[in-house]
């Protein structure tokens, strides 16, 4: 494992942790906008952009792997759904780390299924100790604003499964490929196809609002377009595996959000999860000694 990988997707990371937060104040601000209407937004402005910068690259892409392609393009457009719609029922926090919490965990398992790929001890045991950290979060922090807890959560853990599919399926291809950035075009192209129904259905004239606007942009531009860029990047170097674990950046970020900008509590235990997350982050990204079995 190089050392830029890790630190590409720890970016990306942080970046897609800012998004529930961006979302919520939105919200509170008065931008009339469901949360799937953002999630829809959000893919096509950064999808969008994904597909164009690569170019001609995308349909090669799409057309030597299709059924992963357009799986992997369904797959995104449901975990966003899954996503908005936990925050608006459990809160930022929670949500977020039950949604990225549960993903090292189907990852580990569906690179063990589909690849035969046994992750390291190293790893193992950095995601348990990060897991543990996103439990903590969970039974420390406050749930915010939402009150359906229960739905809430297993919409996160639908999402925490279909990340997992997806970012397995794109770092296989991107192996065969050796083009991340065609890869990420394609399969987030493809989400924004999919996502563009569900923009018509719930409306999009909260766009015309320049706060609206403004928070559709940071979505699609930094947490979207900016963040995949960086992770397709990590993943040529970085296993999926431990890609996912150190995707639980996003979750500590969003935590570290919630407390500071909306208010959620922060208690000691809290704030020992958040630490104990951090070391198992950098655990993680700590370059292996001898070549990795991830």
């Amino acid at each position: 494992m190089t050392r830029n990988g890790p630190l590409l997707v720890i970016a990306a990371a942080m970046l897609w942790g800012t998004a529930g937060t961006v979302g919520t104040l939105a919200l509170q601000a008065g931008v009339e906008a469901e949360p799937r209407s953002l999630a829809a937004v959000r893919l096509l402005i950064g999808g969008g952009l994904l597909a164009a910068l690569a170019g001609a690259a995308v349909w090669r892409v799409a057309r030597r792997h299709p059924v992963a392609i357009a799986t992997s393009a369904a797959a995104v457009a449901a975990y966003q759904l899954c996503y908005f719609a936990a925050v608006a029922k459990t809160g930022v926090a929670v949500a977020t780390v039950v949604a990225i919490g549960s993903g090292p965990v189907f990852t580990g398992v569906l690179s063990y299924a589909v690849d035969r790929v046994r992750p390291t001890g190293r790893w193992a045991v950095a995601t348990v100790a990060a897991v543990a950290g996103s439990a903590v979060l969970i039974l420390s922090g406050d749930t915010g604003s939402g009150n359906d807890v229960v739905g809430g959560v297993s919409l996160a853990l639908l999402g925490g499964l279909v990340y997992a599919f997806y970012a397995v399926t794109a770092a296989r291809v991107i192996a065969r490929e050796g083009d991340s950035n065609a890869v990420m075009g394609a399969m987030f192209g493809g989400a924004a196809v999919f996502m563009s129904p569900v923009l018509l259905w719930t409306g999009s004239s909260w766009l015309l609002d320049t706060a609206g606007l403004t928070v559709a942009l940071y979505l699609g531009l930094a947490t979207t377009a900016l963040a995949y860029f960086m992770y397709g990047k990590g993943l040529r170097s970085t296993p999926v595996a431990s890609a996912a674990t150190l995707a639980l950046a996003e979750p500590a970020v969003a935590a570290v959000l919630g407390f500071a900008v909306l208010g959620e509590r922060l208690t000691a235990a809290s704030a020992a999860a958040l630490v104990l997350l951090g070391v198992a982050l950098v655990v993680v990204a700590l370059p292996e000694r001898a070549e990795s079995t991830v």
